[in-house]
């Protein structure tokens, strides 16, 4: 499980309405702006962190949607932070249904085993704090069942940096 989060806003009106058309309507130009508040939200948790590292997406989604919000996300906080960002540590294995609807027990059950750290990523991630970085946190589902393979993979710690959050707690 991760150890920290943060995220920028609330999940509501603007902060849904920019996940939304970065996400769903091909406003990837959007994803610069949203990424300079992370790293403005997120500044304490990527000063301590080794490595930042998406949320990915599985390759049907992928392949589906054309492009990862999280990796794009990442990539940017990268650049601005200079911490570096690694798109091949962490994959999807599992193709697992939207999460949208789902109770917080379904999102959980629904995660389980949906994310491995290749053999490869493993010396990248030996002994290393990772900050895993994705678009929405709602219930912390994605975010433990990533951190979960993180760790199991080598990672020393694993905090989480989202532009936007369900729940006012998960900061």
């Amino acid at each position: 499980m991760f150890q920290r989060a943060r995220a920028v806003a609330l999940y509501d009106g603007t902060a849904r309405d920019l996940v939304h058309r970065l996400k769903y309507g091909d406003r990837l130009d959007l994803g610069r702006a949203m990424a300079r508040m992370m790293t403005s939200a997120g500044a304490e948790l990527i000063a301590e962190a080794d490595l930042l590292v998406p949320v990915p997406l599985h390759a049907f989604r992928l392949w589906r949607r054309r492009f990862n919000q999280a990796a794009l996300l990442a990539r940017s906080v990268a650049r601005m932070s200079g911490i570096p960002c690694d798109t091949r540590s962490l994959v999807r294995v599992k193709r697992t249904r939207p999460q949208v609807g789902l109770t917080r027990a379904q999102r959980a059950e629904n995660l389980q085993g949906a994310f491995r750290v290749p053999a490869a990523a493993k010396p990248r991630l030996a002994g290393r704090r990772v900050l895993l970085i994705d678009d929405v946190t709602t219930t912390g589902a994605t975010g433990n069942a990533a951190s979960r393979a993180l760790l199991r993979g080598g990672a020393r710690q694993v905090d989480l940096l989202t532009f936007a959050t369900v729940s006012a707690g998960t900061d």
